[in-house]
């Protein structure tokens, strides 16, 4: 009975292929074309015996040593298809040579099939726990030999088979995956552009948003998860201005009282639009502002957009409770909050705007460190002016011209 001991393939979660067994090696010339077989004995006459038997059916690619100490890098030179490996031979033993292939990725799985004249039982166990393939009793039968070699072969290129689907079907996911999280991205900027569009002719007042805070953060060395989902959903901080009228967005002078009560609407709506909360009838009628009394943190929506509607929420707080829609102070604030307000105060100084033209990048500077320890939370406002250089490559990449 063959005794076969392959090493096993990793576990998959995903279907295996179907297999075309007429693609696999089914002839001996096939195999011929495809593999090479090596031979570790150290008597010349049972090489050329067995090298002989196998030339006969059709094999005819070999590596074969009389030499066991170098039967290893041999092996890792040439990587046979199959390894006929002799146990008995003097300094380094068989199983010595399998122990070290076996150890190694680039022969873990090579097929080795034990050539051997001993009937001892516990070397024959040794050798499988080692992880021979299958043995054969010297003087070997030639019918027996190639059959065994044969069958070997043809296992291990159905495990390369399967082995290379796997691989490839990882790289697929991976580079499907990238495209989806790529979509995603847009898809977030574009949502955010349409509502800036509203008082931004170009829209990239949200992506140097975006950026600014990736700045603060990356500078304080947050989580990279983190940074990952502020820089996707700052951008989103005043999609709530979809809610608010032109007359408003656009006016060129200050808001009387009533003109800034629902021009702070929009972190309300803000919050409400990427939690699904509003309606389209609700934002375009003003009839109903957001429920800013609701729990803030138990979005069931994706993790983006949960931090979306913290910041589109919590973006106009100040650090001293001053601020709006719910008075927070301090680190009551959402840190992604506090962050998008320095971002997003930086950008409305340094741009023009209906109301106000752009001011100079040192005069911003002067007007927001005025207001640290009030307005801004002050390691945030020193993390962000820390990066003067990082500030005007954005300024200069996004700009308004």
């Amino acid at each position: 009975m063959t005794l076969l001991n392959t090493p096993a393939l990793p576990m998959t979660e995903v279907p295996l292929p179907p297999v075309n067994l007429q693609s696999l090696p089914r002839s001996t010339e096939e195999v011929a074309t495809q593999q090479t077989i090596m031979i570790v004995d150290d008597e010349p006459i049972n090489i050329k015996v067995a090298q002989k038997f196998l030339e006969l059916e059709g094999y005819s690619e070999f590596v074969t040593t009389t030499n066991p100490k170098e039967a290893v890098a041999l092996a890792f030179e040439n990587q046979p298809g199959i390894l006929l490996l002799d146990i008995m031979m003097p300094e380094v033993s068989g199983l010595d040579i399998l122990k070290e292939l076996r150890a190694d990725e680039r022969t873990f799985d090579l097929p080795v099939i034990i050539l051997t004249a001993t009937t001892n039982q516990a070397t024959k166990h040794e050798a499988l726990q080692l992880g021979a393939t299958d043995f054969l009793l010297k003087p070997v039968d030639a019918t027996e030999l190639s059959t065994r070699v044969r069958n070997c072969l043809a296992a291990k290129a159905y495990h390369d088979h399967l082995r290379t689907y796997a691989a490839e079907l990882e790289i697929e996911v991976s580079l499907r995956t990238r495209d989806i999280e790529q979509a995603h991205a847009e898809l977030l900027i574009c949502l955010a552009r349409a509502s800036e569009y509203r008082d931004d002719d170009t829209g990239n007042h949200v992506r140097r948003v975006g950026r600014y805070a990736e700045i603060i953060a990356r500078h304080l060395d947050l989580d990279k998860k983190f940074i990952q989902l502020l820089t996707q959903s700052a951008p989103l901080h005043d999609i709530g201005k979809i809610g608010i009228p032109d007359s408003i967005l656009h006016k060129p002078g200050k808001l009387d009282p009533e003109e800034m009560e629902l021009m702070r609407k929009h972190c309300g709506f803000g919050k409400r639009i990427v939690t699904f909360e509003a309606s389209a009838e609700e934002i375009g009628s003003l009839r109903t502002h957001a429920d800013i009394g609701a729990k803030i943190l138990q979005s069931e929506c994706s993790p983006v957009l949960k931090m979306a509607s913290r910041i589109a929420l919590t973006h106009h707080e100040w650090w001293d409770g001053t601020g709006y829609p719910l008075g927070l102070a301090g680190e009551d604030i959402p840190l992604e909050g506090r962050i998008t307000a320095v971002a997003d105060v930086f950008d409305a100084l340094s741009t023009k705007r209906p109301y106000k033209e752009a001011f100079p990048y040192e005069k911003c500077v002067e007007i927001m460190v005025s207001e640290r320890g009030t307005h801004f939370e002050p390691r945030l406002l020193d993390a962000f002016l820390s990066r003067r250089s990082q500030i005007i490559e954005i300024q200069c990449g996004l700009a308004e011209v």
